[in-house]
């Protein structure tokens, strides 16, 4: 029996979340399956997955043939890194402890790249918040020059209205007093 590591589909439609499994290579892709090693979740942003490192260890060890997309996770997972690790010991080419030493130092840089990454992503987040705030900044600014200028503009059409109502009451008030002046020298 020819057996597959292999990823099982599950979740909605448009929502992919998928079991990591251990299936008979004739199965269907979400039917039976031999053992569950984890999930793997695409939707999240690195993508979330959950292992159980040491089962998948043992069963790439026994000869299980993993599809590419669950090779790819694997390898991120450090689970063929670990298998080819197991292959050089066998061989004798180092020992366990150099082997436990290597790995444990391909763990503590994959753990630096993700959070120098994770810190670049944060930092261009900000940035970007930064570049809005700054342009959300300089529309309100000209909105604001636009309304003051438009107040200043009815201010003065306020002003010269205002005015043009005092001439005109001034000009009334000379007509009626030459009115009455002309009137008394009529008498």
């Amino acid at each position: 029996m020819s057996t597959k590591i292999r990823l099982a589909r599950h979740g909605k439609k448009g929502y992919a979340f998928y079991h990591i499994v251990v299936a008979d290579s004739r199965s269907p892709r979400d039917g039976r399956f031999i053992e569950k090693l984890g999930t793997y979740n695409p939707n999240t942003n690195p993508a979330t997955v959950v292992l159980n490192f040491e089962s998948a260890l043992k069963w790439i060890g026994v000869g299980a043939q993993p599809t590419d997309t669950a090779r790819s996770i694997l390898s991120k997972e450090g689970v063929m890194y670990r298998h080819h690790l197991n292959g050089g010991v066998k061989k004798g080419a180092f020992t366990e402890e150099a082997a436990e030493q290597k790995f444990a130092k391909w763990v503590a840089e994959k753990e630096a790249k993700a959070a120098a990454a994770k810190a670049a992503q944060e930092a261009a987040k900000a940035k970007t918040a930064k570049e809005r705030l700054e342009a959300e900044t300089k529309v309100k600014e000209a909105k604001a020059a636009a309304l003051a200028a438009k107040l200043a503009e009815a201010a003065k059409a306020a002003e010269a209205a205002a005015a043009e109502t005092a001439d005109e009451g001034a000009e009334e008030a000379a007509e009626a007093g030459a009115e009455a002046a002309a009137e008394t020298a009529a008498e």
